[in-house]
């Protein structure tokens, strides 16, 4: 049903269906992504953490904007080198080519200057808590400090930036899948 919805969304930048999954860390939005990417065919995926880094975890707006979204609304390939969280430093160049849709995942997909370049804004519905504790066990105890400075940080970004109320569906994962809401 996801990948039906995104596949007939109305092209919002050039002639790409740019759709946003955000919700909390932990939540779910990168395994949502890659599912959806797999139903639609390999659709191309960008993900928020390839553009943030421990300096600016939510200031990445600029970088979105200039090396991905004018480009793929150009209809030509977006390029930019993701950010390796071990290493702290950027990696290799990557390539996104304009596709009928491109999935953006991650904390902050859905914010206010994106908004208006989305086809169809995702909200992974997965209580703050849950998820942290989700993220937490993913990324284990070497993360642990990282994860008591990320918690403010995110809490600041939503309070500031809320993305869950402008979100088309909310996404509730479940054992067996998901159930949808649309709003």
């Amino acid at each position: 049903m996801l990948a039906r919805l995104a596949a007939d969304a109305s092209p919002a930048l050039g002639g790409v269906r740019l759709i946003g999954i955000d919700g909390h860390a932990g939540s779910g939005k990168s395994t949502l992504a890659d599912a959806l990417a797999a139903r639609l065919g390999g659709a191309p995926v960008v993900r928020c953490d390839d553009l943030a880094d421990h300096a600016h975890l939510f200031a990445w707006d600029d970088r979105l904007a200039r090396e991905v979204l004018e480009p793929l609304r150009r209809g030509e390939p977006a390029r930019f080198r993701a950010y390796d969280w071990e290493r702290r430093v950027r990696g290799e160049p990557r390539e996104v080519v304009p596709a009928p849709v491109v999935l953006l995942e991650g904390v902050g997909a859905g914010r206010r200057a994106v908004r208006p370049r989305l086809s169809l804004l995702m909200w992974m519905d997965v209580d703050r808590a849950v998820a942290w504790e989700r993220g937490r066990r993913r990324d284990g105890p070497a993360q642990a400090r990282f994860w008591e400075g990320w918690k403010p940080a995110e809490d600041d970004h939503f309070r500031d930036d809320p993305s869950r109320d402008a979100a088309d569906i909310l996404v509730v994962p479940q054992y067996d899948g998901y159930v949808v809401r649309r709003r």
